[in-house]
């Protein structure tokens, strides 16, 4: 190892400056490689469709009628069942963008922060969060990368701890949605997307992981060293083994406070600490996201 250069005497502001930068590039090539783990959310992270799952609440709300809710419904019911293909997406897409055509950006994202522990924490999966909790262990970024609006993910997005968000916009004019899509995150616009975030933060995507249900997503799964199928489609489950990659079910959605009572504590007191420590950074997101909560129903 080549450490930097000793100075003689009384070291200078220059000096000192050299020793800093030549200091700060043997760390920086001693470094291992960031590295990040890339998560779909509907069906991956959570049990159903984000969007489609506010549903009542923005009819609650004023923002769609009745016929909409059951509309909504339907589809959620169709995607839990047999999941989305090409076409049934762009289905999806049109239907939604057209449906929010005019909707007040202020008053979703406040619908969303009121209503998003009573619908999204009962529906997370406990084997995702448990992958979160030891991606971030293993000083990983978490990304959430979804073709769902901006809207929704980024509150849920906080609400699991993620580092990134990668979400669909919208265009936005005079504060309302005018039914247009800046940016749709969706088949290869996500592993496009992946790699702009992974050249501005340093990630090397060989060495990173992703996780989706979807066969749409094989462009997200094909973009890193460690793809993994979670619950996949028929489309994904095929692909997934004829390249091998490995497949995951999740099936225990549960609610992150429940989380800190189902935490193991194990024998021991260096044991014992990280447990109660893994217990804290729980409560802290729980905690943190009630308190978001209340500071937007209050505002």
């Amino acid at each position: 190892m080549v450490y930097p250069m000793a100075f003689s005497g009384k070291p200078t502001r220059l000096s000192l400056r050299r020793m800093v930068v030549a200091y700060a590039r043997l760390v920086e090539n001693h470094l291992p490689p960031r590295t990040a783990a890339f998560f779909d959310l509907d069906k991956t992270v959570i049990a159903k469709s984000s969007t489609l799952a506010f549903g009542r609440s923005f009819y609650h709300g004023g923002l769609i009628n009745r016929r909409a809710v059951l509309r909504t419904a339907y589809a959620q019911f169709v995607y839990l069942v047999g999941g989305a293909d090409h076409d049934q997406m762009e289905g999806m897409r049109k239907y939604l963008s057209d449906l929010c055509r005019g909707w007040n950006v202020q008053q979703v994202r406040e619908i969303v922060a009121e209503t998003l522990h009573d619908l999204i924490d009962p529906i997370i999966y406990d084997e995702a969060a448990s992958l979160i909790e030891e991606h971030h262990a293993a000083g990983r970024d978490v990304v959430i990368v979804s073709a769902s609006g901006s809207e929704v993910v980024e509150p849920i997005g906080e609400m699991l701890g993620a580092d990134h968000v990668i979400a669909t916009r919208m265009v936005v004019e005079d504060g309302a949605y005018n039914g247009e899509i800046e940016h749709y995150v969706y088949g290869p616009a996500k592993a496009e997307a992946m790699a702009r975030l992974a050249e501005s933060e340093g990630y090397d995507l060989k060495r990173s992981f992703a996780y989706s249900d979807s066969a749409t997503d094989v462009p997200m799964l094909e973009a890193v060293g460690h793809p993994y199928a979670v619950n996949p489609d028929r489309a994904l489950r095929k692909e997934a083994v004829a390249r091998e990659w490995p497949v995951l079910t999740f099936s225990r959605p549960v609610r992150l406070n429940q989380r800190i009572q189902a935490l193991p504590m194990p024998e021991g007191p260096v044991l014992v600490l990280a447990a109660l420590g893994a217990a804290a950074a729980t409560a802290g997101l729980v905690w943190l996201a009630s308190r978001r909560r209340r500071s937007v129903l209050m505002s």
